[in-house]
């Protein structure tokens, strides 16, 4: 496989990962009714100013340059929401993702936060959303292909009455933000038969759940970015950047461990 990464890389990865778990903890300090998603974007911004990373969101290409740090994806928005003076509201779901590339590496994550007091429904989408996604991180040092632990992911997703959003995927990362192979996390016999990966030790993945509480089928507004669902109902994302070693996974985005330092 192309890109395997030594311990070292993995080791210069979860640095980049500990600037975006930072970048994370800004934000969700300041998520509360009446709170901006433009505000969100700023406090995400300043952390990676702070340190001297690169954020890998801003001027991404598309119809027209990304034109901030964060994605910030409200309610039935799915992914690739344009930060705004939008303000939240109690009973939102707001989803939050960002990368940076920090020290020649790069790092990737998302969550779906809770505004206030939400309904029962949303609670458990953002449940079983977050719980898919362990179970992928799990899976990962107990199957042989990716395609085995995206069944895996799909059957859980469905069996709790949700759906799995098939239009976007997770990746490698590395260097860059996307790299190959592609990331699927729902089952597609197609893709399995001439995309599917081993799982090996050296592999860097951005696994990003995208789960939705009616139809999987997306539609892009007028924007250019902002992918909403087709019926109007609630999404939820999370995504980790995790590393498959030689002793098991390690997600190289969440809080620090004992003896590491933040930035």
């Amino acid at each position: 496989m192309r890109f395997l990464r030594s311990a070292r890389e993995i080791a210069a990865m979860r640095r980049a990962g500990l600037v975006v778990w930072q970048a994370h903890q800004a934000a969700a300090a300041l998520i509360r009714p009446g709170v901006t998603t433009a505000e969100l974007d700023r406090a995400v911004a300043e952390v990676f100013e702070k340190v001297g990373a690169e954020p890998l969101f801003l001027g991404y290409p598309g119809p027209t340059p990304f034109p901030a740090v964060t994605c910030i994806s409200v309610n039935e928005q799915v992914v690739h929401g344009i930060p705004s003076d939008r303000p939240l509201r109690d009973g939102d779901i707001v989803s939050l993702d960002t990368g940076c590339r920090f020290e020649g590496w790069c790092g990737d994550a998302a969550y779906t936060y809770a505004v206030g007091h939400v309904p029962l429904e949303e609670e458990r989408l953002l449940e079983v959303t977050r719980g898919v996604l362990d179970l992928a991180i799990r899976l990962l040092e107990e199957k042989s292909r990716w395609s085995q632990v995206a069944r895996e992911m799909q059957a859980f997703v469905e069996g709790a009455g949700f759906a799995v959003i098939r239009d976007f995927v997770g990746h490698a990362i590395g260097r860059e933000m996307h790299e190959q192979p592609q990331v699927p996390n729902y089952y597609d016999p197609s893709w399995a038969r001439t995309q599917d990966f081993e799982l090996r030790p050296g592999l860097v993945l951005a696994i990003e759940p995208m789960v939705a509480m009616g139809t999987h089928q997306v539609k892009e507004l007028a924007d250019g970015w902002t992918q909403v669902t087709a019926d109007g109902r609630p999404a939820a994302h999370f995504e980790h950047t995790v590393a498959l070693t030689s002793d098991g996974a390690r997600i190289l985005t969440c809080a620090p461990q004992d003896g590491e330092a933040t930035f």
